[in-house]
């Protein structure tokens, strides 16, 4: 049968990562996983609890299209307590997943074959996505001194761009950029005409200064967020939209014959975990813990070029004093010390060879045993 070449994308590298930490598992090993952005942690109790509810009460069907005007709302008002920004909920689109966020987005703001820019190291789908839409993703290397977060200079000379994408915290990275490094990427964006898609799937997960939120520096932007991160709902395929107010109906027509509307069972649940503050600031505190252990044991397992991380849960690490092919090397941690990491392929296809991520979204224990292997299989290595 024939195919198209839309349909030629790139595999998740990590999920082959998944795939073969668990066939490890189905012989009997115990594989610690620090390669999967996945918190440890079930979804909040309160959300459990109303879905259960919920299904008792009656049959849960299809919801309006762009979500349940409740959580539209909910949704609106932690952009009041997080950032101090009044967001209008009806600007507010409830989506199966941010996966279905950014197809939502790219295809109400692109045409078919313009280049949209995006920082590398980043997050893999985003290239992935934009091909499967016959769009072209033009890579933007950050540098380390930047602490791998685009700049506008690095912008400079790539031409015939229609749009930028930036995550902030990022994804392998977990590095932020600050209220001016982003006023100034957004008004770079703006000057070229350029569409700005604000990736802020781990905000609440930061460590010191907090996130900050594009939606403080203008309306002009589309904004992706998730239940998947901080509120600990990976599995329950929910996320949101934010888009100028005239952008709203493209937006939701799109979601009404592409979507239908989001899971409604996950919206009930999602709608109750806004309000449980206080599991979710515990865990966060976890992360907080497991960043400290992994920012004191790597460097001891002979793992030390990489920036602190601001906020997610990830150090994306230089190893290229190590090896040249991280693909390989990956797979000789997980063989041999049982520890699953990812390979900075899947976020860099140029310089990713030289890099790994780790991830530290387990429990602690888990990463404690995670840096006892790492170390151990180390050096071994070396002797």
């Amino acid at each position: 049968m024939r195919v198209s070449r839309r349909g030629a994308v790139d595999p998740f590298i990590v999920m082959d990562v998944m795939e073969q930490a668990r066939r490890l598992e189905a012989t009997g090993r115990a594989i610690v996983h620090m390669e999967v952005g996945q918190p440890g942690t079930p979804a909040p109790a309160g959300a459990r609890a109303a879905l259960a509810r919920a299904m008792e009460e009656g049959p849960l069907g299809y919801t309006v299209a762009l979500g349940l005007p409740e959580l539209r709302q909910g949704i609106a008002d932690l952009y009041r307590r997080w950032y101090g920004v009044e967001l209008d909920p009806g600007r507010v689109v409830v989506t199966a997943g941010s996966s279905s966020a950014f197809l939502l987005a790219f295809t109400a703001l692109f045409e078919a074959g313009e280049r949209v820019a995006l920082g590398e190291p980043g997050y893999p789908s985003y290239r992935q996505i934009l091909r499967a839409l016959s769009l072209e993703p033009v890579g933007i290397p950050t540098e380390a001194r930047n602490r791998l977060q685009p700049v506008p200079a690095d912008l400079e000379g790539v031409e015939d761009l229609a749009g930028l994408i930036v995550a902030s915290p990022g994804n392998p990275s977990g590095t932020m950029l600050s209220k001016e490094a982003l006023d100034a990427l957004i008004a770079h964006a703006q000057a070229r005409d350029m569409a700005f898609i604000s990736d802020e799937i781990y905000h609440g997960l930061d460590y010191g200064t907090r996130s900050v939120s594009a939606l403080e520096i203008t309306d002009d932007v589309y904004v992706i967020n998730s239940f998947s991160k901080y509120f600990s709902m990976t599995g329950w395929r929910l996320g949101w939209l934010v888009v100028p107010e005239d952008h709203v109906r493209r937006v939701e027509r799109l979601a009404q014959n592409m979507f239908i509307c989001p899971p409604h069972a996950s919206q009930i649940a999602a709608l109750a975990a806004l309000d449980c503050t206080q599991e979710l600031e515990a865990n966060r505190a976890v992360y907080a813990e497991n960043r400290r252990l992994m920012l004191e044991g790597l460097p001891k397992a002979g793992f030390t070029r990489f920036a602190p991380p601001d906020g997610a849960f990830y150090v994306y690490a230089d190893v290229s004093d190590l090896t040249s092919d991280s693909l390989a090397f990956a797979a000789e941690i997980l063989e041999e010390a049982g520890v699953a990491v990812t390979p900075g392929l899947d976020f860099d296809p140029l310089r990713g060879g030289r890099t790994l991520r780790f991830s530290y979204a387990r429990a602690t224990e888990d990463i404690v045993e995670g840096l006892a292997r790492l170390e151990a299989f180390m050096a071994a290595r070396r002797r």
